[in-house]
């Protein structure tokens, strides 16, 4: 195992140290099978990251280096350089919501500082072939951490009212809530509109691609506008 970074600059300069290189060649530097696709394996281009960056959260609820307060977010992009799906942050809390606020909550910890590694992404291009850009670390600017709470406080207010399946992907404007689950048999606790226990799918927060594509490009100095 390698040993987690001490500082936010070791990360960055390891992070720097993996970019150019494919992932088949990161995977087999570090003795890891690189699936064929991604298709059941959409962790798996963060887990072999994290191995190579030595996070040491694994899949603890809390940011993937703890010690430095930073969270890790691969991100497939495009040709152009834009990204090519949504962002999953966390799990959404479905109980125990009465009077949670924005800065006590999970998902401002993961969002408060994060590395964005860039990966090709085309579907077209193998999974081993596929390179690792250069990373960037992130904070969220006052605009953008203004917008981000009015969704998630939009979101989880469906949550409290025992609304949860009248949300929608229209919802929010930088980020969404949708089924976080591997098949529809998965079932969580929750609410419905009179306060009774009911079963449903998990849910994950996403940070929309156009959030992200507005990250990068004003990191990299792309145009996010097309």
């Amino acid at each position: 195992m390698i040993p987690a970074p001490t500082t936010e600059q070791e990360l960055l300069d390891r992070a720097y140290a993996l970019a150019g290189f494919t992932l088949g060649e990161l995977a087999s530097q570090r003795d890891i099978a690189c699936p064929a696709d991604l298709r059941r394996e959409k962790g798996w281009v963060g887990m072999l990251l994290e191995n190579c960056l030595g996070a040491t959260a694994g899949s603890k609820p809390e940011q993937d280096f703890q010690d430095l307060g930073i969270e890790l977010k691969s991100i497939p992009i495009s040709h152009s350089g834009k990204p090519l799906e949504t962002t999953f942050v966390c799990v959404a809390p479905l109980t125990g919501v009465h009077g949670l606020t924005w800065e006590s909550s999970h998902i401002r910890n993961k969002l408060s500082k994060v590395l964005w590694v860039p990966v090709e992404g085309e579907r077209e291009i193998p999974v081993s072939e596929r390179r690792v850009g250069m990373p960037l670390i992130w904070q969220p600017s006052q605009e953008e951490e203004k917008q981000l709470k009015a969704d998630w406080e939009e979101l989880m207010e469906f949550i409290v009212l025992g609304k949860i399946h009248e949300i929608s992907a229209k919802h929010g404007e930088f980020m969404q809530l949708r089924p976080k689950a591997a098949n529809s048999k998965v079932k969580t606790e929750a609410y419905g509109a009179n306060g009774q226990p009911i079963k449903t799918l998990p849910r994950g927060f996403y940070l929309r691609t156009q959030f992200t594509a507005r990250i990068l490009a004003r990191h990299f100095l792309l145009s996010d506008s097309e």
